[in-house]
C-alpha cells in the first residue's frame, strides 16, 4: 500500500484511478510515496525519504523545485495536452478582447442610467471601437500543443499566421496548417506580428522575454497576449508601452499588482485551463502517469527525467536513476549476473546530466546484490519492483 497526499482538489474522475487496494489518498500526510498537486507551492516544502514520484495535474511545473527533486531521484510528471483545449480556447477569447474594447464597452454600459438607455448607447459606444482579426499577422511564440491548436483556428480566422518554436516537434509540425509559416527566430515574430500570443513556459530563458528591448522591435499599436506564465513579460516595460501607445493592448491570464495598475490591461484571474474537461483530463493523465511509475517504473510526461517504459517480464523489476556517465549500465548487469539472475529485458535513457534504466530479471537477488547497485557510481535512486 502506497501513500498518495493531495496537496489541490484533484477531480474524482483521476483520483477513482488508483485502485484503494494499492493506494491510500489523503490531504494530510508524512512522508508519502506519491504527491498530487495543481497549483499549490513546494518550494518551501519537506519532502521525505519515502517520496518518489510528484505528478502535476497541469503543463506548468514553475511551483516545484525541480531541480532538487531531480538531485533526490524523484520523479516530476506533468499533463502535456491535457488543458490544450480549454487554453485554447481562452486564448481566442483573448484576442477579440485585445482587437476590441469589449471588457471597457462592458463596464461603462453597466454605468449607465435612465429611461434612455439606448440613446446613450448610440452617443457612447464610438469610444469602444475596435479593429477585425480578419486580415491581420498573428505571431505565436511557441508551437505545442496548445500554441499549434492557436495557430491552426487563427488561419480559419482569416489571419496571417506565424509561428517560432526553437523546440519544435515532428508531430506539432504535423499537426500545423500549411497556411503557418515558421519564423527562424523571435524577432521576426516581433517584426511582422500585429498580435503577439506566448505559448512557453517560464524558464530562465524565457523570464521577462517581453521587455523594453523586445517591444521596441514591435510594431506600433502590437497587441500582447499571455496566457502562459506572468513571468514573461516585464510589467513595468508593458506599462510604458501602453502608455505611451507602443503596445495598444495587453491581456493576461496571470493579474498580478504591476499589471492591474496598467490603464487598459485586460486581466483574466487565470482560467486557462479552469474548465470541468480541463481539470478531468489533467486529474486523469496525473494519476495514470503517477500509478504507473509507482506499480511499474515507467516513466511518461516527466519534466525531469527521460521517458522509459518497458513491458513486464521477468520475476522482479529493477529500476535506476542514474547519472549519464560511462559504465553504469554495465555495472548494473555484472552484479545482477554475479548473482546468477538472467536479463529477460532491459531499457536505457539519458536526458542531459540524469539517465534512467529498467532491467527485467527471472529468479531473484540477494540484499546483497541489491546493495551493490545502489551504492554503483553515479547512482541517484534504485527501486526493485
Amino acid at each position: 500500500m502506497k501513500n498518495i497526499l493531495m496537496l489541490n482538489k484533484i477531480a474524482k474522475v483521476g483520483t477513482d484511478r488508483l485502485n484503494p487496494a494499492d493506494y491510500t489518498l489523503g490531504t494530510e500526510m508524512d512522508n508519502p510515496d506519491g504527491i498530487l498537486v495543481r497549483s499549490a507551492v513546494m518550494h518551501d516544502m519537506a519532502m521525505g525519504d519515502n517520496l518518489l514520484a510528484i505528478a502535476r495535474a497541469g503543463a506548468g511545473v514553475n511551483n516545484i523545485p525541480i531541480e532538487a527533486c531531480t538531485e533526490r531521484g524523484i520523479v516530476v510528471f506533468n499533463t502535456p495536452g491535457a488543458n490544450a483545449n480549454g487554453v485554447k480556447e481562452l486564448t481566442l477569447c483573448a484576442l477579440f478582447l485585445a482587437a476590441r474594447n469589449i471588457v471597457g464597452g462592458i463596464d461603462w454600459a453597466k454605468g449607465l442610467v435612465g429611461d434612455d438607455v439606448a440613446k446613450q448607447v448610440e452617443k457612447g459606444k464610438s469610444a469602444f471601437a475596435g479593429t477585425e482579426l480578419k486580415g491581420k499577422t498573428l505571431g505565436i511564440i511557441g508551437l505545442g500543443a496548445i500554441g499549434g491548436m492557436v495557430a491552426n483556428v487563427a488561419v480559419h480566422l482569416g489571419m496571417n499566421v506565424v509561428g517560432c518554436d526553437p523546440f519544435l516537434s515532428v508531430e506539432s509540425a504535423w499537426n500545423l496548417n500549411h497556411h503557418v509559416v515558421k519564423a527562424a527566430t523571435y524577432e521576426e515574430i516581433y517584426e511582422k506580428a500585429d498580435y503577439i500570443s506566448l505559448h512557453v513556459p517560464a524558464t530562465k530563458d524565457t523570464k521577462g522575454m517581453i521587455c523594453a528591448d523586445t517591444i521596441a522591435k514591435m510594431k506600433d499599436g502590437v497587441r500582447l497576449i499571455n496566457l502562459s506564465r506572468a513571468d514573461l513579460v516585464n510589467a513595468a516595460d508593458v506599462a510604458e508601452a501602453m502608455k505611451s501607445g507602443k503596445m495598444a493592448a495587453y491581456v493576461t491570464d496571470f493579474p498580478t499588482a504591476e499589471v492591474l495598475a496598467i490603464p487598459g490591461v485586460v486581466a483574466i484571474p487565470h482560467l486557462g485551463a479552469s474548465t470541468e474537461e480541463s481539470e478531468d483530463n489533467c486529474a486523469v493523465m496525473a494519476a495514470l502517469e503517477l500509478d504507473d511509475y509507482l506499480a511499474n517504473g515507467n516513466i511518461k510526461n516527466s519534466v525531469n527525467y527521460p521517458a522509459v517504459s518497458m513491458a513486464r517480464s521477468g520475476d522482479l523489476r529493477i529500476c535506476c536513476l542514474h547519472e549519464n556517465v560511462p559504465e553504469v549500465l554495465s555495472k548494473i548487469t555484472k552484479v545482477v549476473s554475479a548473482d546468477g539472475a538472467n536479463i529477460e529485458n532491459m531499457t536505457n535513457k539519458s536526458r542531459g546530466n540524469v539517465a534512467y534504466t529498467i532491467v527485467d530479471i527471472t529468479g531473484a537477488i540477494t540484499p546483497a546484490t541489491e546493495e551493490l547497485i545502489r551504492t554503483i557510481d553515479g547512482m541517484i535512486r534504485t527501486r526493485f519492483i
